[in-house]
């Protein structure tokens, strides 16, 4: 059995090839199997979107399928940038944070409070779905620190590490992120699914 997760993000990738490991069967991502998908992303919530793109990648590949989808929700902007995170802004991952730390300049540390929110949807080839989801709270720096990491890693601060999260080992983020936290919980439904007879 092999696992396909529906990602072309090169950091994604790089995180859910460290994140699985302990399943110990082989990855496979959209590259690997000449697939090119484009999945409308127009759920209303994580959960949504995350189960569009993996019943996509599922039904195209017929493989067990994982999905992910994030956001970074900010108190100070009502859950903004929310699901639109990656579409906060046109442009690239620093335009984005550029984008971000305007909305909040001014707005004092205390009232800086946000979370990382990850849910990874899992779709067998007959079409069942599950999903599970992880948080990580944190605070929106002032300023970037960090070149780990992407997205808004940079300016997520993390109060008990006193650094953000782009400058955590890499082993140490993939323990405490909201994708790390998402995939810890459903290693054990993707464990059944992909050794049954065990």
């Amino acid at each position: 059995m092999s696992l396909l997760v529906a990602t072309q993000n090169p950091g994604k990738m790089r995180e859910f090839r460290a994140l699985l490991a302990p399943l110990g069967v082989p990855l496979l991502f959209p590259p690997d199997l000449g697939l090119e998908i484009t999945v409308e992303e127009h759920g209303t919530t994580y959960a949504e979107n995350a189960a569009l793109k993996a019943r996509a990648y599922a039904q195209a590949s017929g493989r067990l399928t994982l999905a992910d989808d994030s956001g970074l929700e900010v108190d100070a902007l009502d859950g903004a940038p929310g699901l639109r995170s990656a579409r906060y802004t046109v442009g690239s991952d620093g335009d984005r944070v550029a984008a971000l730390l305007a909305r909040l300049e001014g707005v004092p540390p205390e009232q800086r409070t946000a979370r990382f929110r990850c849910v990874v949807a899992i779709v067998t080839p007959q079409g069942d779905l599950f999903t599970a989801e992880g948080v990580c709270p944190g605070v929106i720096a002032t300023q970037r620190a960090g070149s780990g990491g992407f997205g808004y890693d940079p300016v997520f601060y993390l109060p008990e590490f006193g650094v953000t999260m782009a400058q955590l080992p890499p082993e140490v983020k993939n323990r405490v992120s909201h994708r790390a936290r998402a995939v810890h919980a459903a290693l054990p439904l993707l464990r059944q699914l992909l050794h049954p007879e065990t």
